[in-house]
């Protein structure tokens, strides 16, 4: 017959901390990230989580301020896919194109299409896909 065994209570690892000069600079970056995609202040905005149109003008006009942990993981992963750009494309301006192309592994929708599911977990799988495309480095 068979035995049950206690499973010892596994602790996650713990969320990723920002402080707020370093959500801040996340912000500057994606302020000007979005510039360089392209992308409308309401795009940017659900990217951001559906923050208001008014907190992305803010932002825009340089008061920036404290984020939560959805919206600095947000940056935190939208950064990362521009990172990974930059090492796929050695032509930045290829890269920031990339977001709009459609893209067979998105059944043809765009990087950003996705991205604008809304969710965290859609902008998650785009950085997902290109950290898997640029391999081990």
């Amino acid at each position: 017959m068979p035995e049950l065994r206690r499973i010892e209570p596994h602790a996650a690892a713990p969320a990723p901390r920002f402080s707020d000069e370093e959500v801040q600079a996340m912000q500057r970056a994606f302020i000007r990230l979005a510039e360089l995609w392209g992308l409308t202040d309401e795009q940017a905005a659900i990217l951001m989580g559906d923050i208001s149109m008014r907190t992305f003008r803010r932002w825009k006009a340089g008061e920036l301020g404290r984020a939560g942990i959805d919206t600095a993981a947000r940056l935190s992963n939208i950064m990362g896919i521009h990172k990974a750009l930059r090492l796929l494309f050695k032509d930045p301006a290829r890269g920031y194109g990339w977001i709009k192309r459609p893209n067979t592994a998105f059944g043809g929708a765009t990087a950003l299409d996705v991205m604008l599911g809304g969710q965290i977990t859609d902008i998650m799988r785009v950085r997902r896909y290109l950290d898997a495309m640029r391999g081990p480095w």
